[in-house]
Parts: structure tokens; C-alpha cells; sequence
């Protein structure tokens, strides 16, 4: 029991530290009034991979979670009819181009005829024109074949935009209609979204700044605050409520509908402010050293200007040391 006793000992005279500046007194100033929002991770664009023809869906490459870039291909969609489409047009084709051939050899064939004065030049006019059309036909044949050729290539359903796959409402084998959603796909940028009081809203404005709080609504000792900026306020109140959103870097990592804490000055009031090195922790417990070499118990708030809020166990008029 003394051995831990003096280990103890030991361990809280090298927590506490070394004091060598004049005390300082304990005083209230303003600071800014903090009411702490829930706020929840949205994407700035929602963005739908949709099919640009109605057929089967094939070779789906995404799930629910997978990262994408614009243009790679989500999925296929193929549609038998217009496979059958094209072996006709192929076959009209081929007849098309058979009759343009006989076309032309009948036209040779009335130029020499001309030539001995066998033929007349409207005969000779005739065959011109009948390998005229058949040309032209045959042209038309090939363009409508590009047509539905382009219109197969569609089947290729492509990620609008880079961003982290949400939903997936298909699967292979599914038939789908022009125009259907096969994947939702939330926007690489993330901003968090938060609702505040009615009563507050004044104090909200684009391009004011707001604390963040540590990742999810755990409660912890000594939270670790990010600065959002406020990029959008809606103009619109909805059920009592004001709606912003916030920009805050590093949000790439959450999961669309996270939520965490949200830190919005809602006026000024007075308190307590210590330097951040005025407090020494021992054994999870706050303690700063007065000037007398009283050691008190404090209870540590947010961050502010100037240090960290006191929330209990000190009082105006008391000094205390400074490292």
C-alpha cells in the first residue's frame, strides 16, 4: 500500500507543472454564445445514372458503396429487337446494293449502245436515273442502320459525375424502361445540412462561421472542434426551423446522413476564460493552481478567444498561476 501510495504521489507531482509567471486574475469577458445543433451529412448534388434505352440490364459493375468517376460504365442494357433490327437492315442492305450493281451495268451497258446508235438517249436517260435511286437508296439503308447501330451503343449506362454509389434499385436480369434509374450516385462534395430554431435564424447568415464537432454524437472530455462556413441559407422556415449549409473540409469519409454537432453563436454573454495552459489534467480530472498554492477542480468548456471556457469551480477575483 505505501509503494502505491508513493507511485501515486509521484505520477500527480509530474502531472502538475511548472509555474514560473505572476498570477492572473480571474475575471468574466464576452464571448460568444454557443447553442449546439444536430447537423447531417448530405451530398450538394444527388446524381441518377439512368438507362438511355428499354431492354435487359447486363454486366452491372457497381453496388451500393462503390466509388465512380464521370463516364465509366455503370451497366448495359441491351435490347434484343435491335439486334433483329439490324440483321434486317443488313439484309435489305445487301439486296439494296445488288440492285445498285445491276443498275450500273445496265447503264454501261446502254452507254455503248448510245455510242453505236443502237439506243436512244432517253433510254440512256432512264438507266442514269434508275442507278440514281438505287444509290440513293442504298444510302438511306446504310443511315438508318447507323441509327439503330448508335442506338445499341446507348445501351452503355454511364456515371454522370464523379461520387460514391448509393443505391443500386436493379440487378442483372432486370428489364428496365428509357429513361429508368439503374444507380443513384451521391456528389463527391459533401456539405452538412442543420436546422436552427426559429428563434435563432437572425443570427445565421452565408459566410459566417460555425464549430464542428468531433465525427458522430459521442460525447467527449475534450472535443476537438473544426470552423465550417456557412455556404447556403434557405429562404424558407420550415416547421419552426431555418436551414443551412456548411462547408467543412474533409467530409469525403462520412456516410450521406451521418450526423454530428454543430456549434452556431447565437449572441454574446459573459464567462470565465483561462489560457489553455493554465489547466493540467490528472487522472481525467481538470485542475488549475491558484495563487495561495491551492490546487481546484474545474469543469472545461468549448474552446473560445482567448482559451477555454471555465464552466465551474472558479469565481471572479481569484488568481491563478501561470505556467
Amino acid at each position: 500500500m505505501r509503494l502505491l501510495a508513493l507511485t501515486l504521489l509521484l505520477v500527480a507531482v509530474a502531472a502538475a507543472p511548472a509555474y514560473a509567471g505572476d498570477p492572473l486574475p480571474v475575471k468574466r469577458q464576452l464571448v460568444d454564445d454557443r447553442k449546439a445543433v444536430i447537423a447531417t451529412v448530405q451530398t450538394s448534388r444527388l446524381l441518377l445514372a439512368r438507362a438511355r434505352i428499354g431492354g435487359t440490364v447486363g454486366d452491372l459493375t457497381v453496388k451500393e458503396g462503390s466509388e465512380v468517376k464521370a463516364g465509366d460504365r455503370i451497366a448495359l442494357v441491351g435490347d434484343p429487337k435491335l439486334l433483329f433490327q439490324l440483321k434486317a437492315l443488313d439484309a435489305r442492305t445487301d439486296s439494296q446494293r445488288a440492285e445498285r450493281d445491276q443498275a450500273k451495268i445496265t447503264l454501261d451497258r446502254t452507254a455503248e449502245l448510245r455510242k453505236s446508235g443502237v439506243a436512244t438517249q432517253a433510254s440512256l436517260d432512264d438507266a442514269r436515273t434508275r442507278l440514281d435511286v438505287a444509290e440513293r437508296q442504298l444510302a438511306a439503308l446504310r443511315a438508318d442502320r447507323e441509327v439503330i447501330a448508335q442506338r445499341a451503343a446507348e445501351g452503355a449506362v454511364l456515371a454522370p459525375g464523379d461520387g460514391r454509389v448509393l443505391t443500386v434499385p436493379v440487378a442483372e436480369g432486370s428489364v428496365v424502361q428509357d429513361g429508368e434509374t439503374v444507380a443513384t450516385i451521391a456528389a463527391a462534395h459533401y456539405i452538412l445540412r442543420l436546422q436552427l430554431p426559429e428563434r435563432h435564424a437572425r443570427f445565421i447568415a452565408e459566410g459566417e462561421t460555425v464549430a464542428v464537432g468531433s465525427r458522430g454524437l459521442q460525447e467527449e472530455d475534450e472535443e476537438t472542434l473544426r470552423t465550417g462556413r456557412v455556404v447556403k441559407v434557405y429562404p424558407e422556415i420550415e416547421q419552426g426551423r431555418v436551414v443551412a449549409d456548411i462547408e467543412v473540409p474533409g467530409l469525403g469519409d462520412y456516410f450521406v446522413g451521418e450526423r454530428t454537432r454543430v456549434y452556431v453563436s447565437t449572441g454574446k454573454r459573459e464567462a470565465i476564460v483561462l489560457p489553455e495552459n493554465c489547466l493540467y489534467r490528472r487522472f481525467g480530472v481538470d485542475y488549475v493552481k491558484l495563487a495561495d498554492g491551492r490546487e481546484v477542480t474545474v469543469q472545461r468548456g468549448l474552446p473560445v478567444a482567448g482559451g477555454v471556457e471555465i464552466l465551474s469551480g472558479l469565481r471572479e477575483g481569484d488568481r491563478v498561476q501561470s505556467p
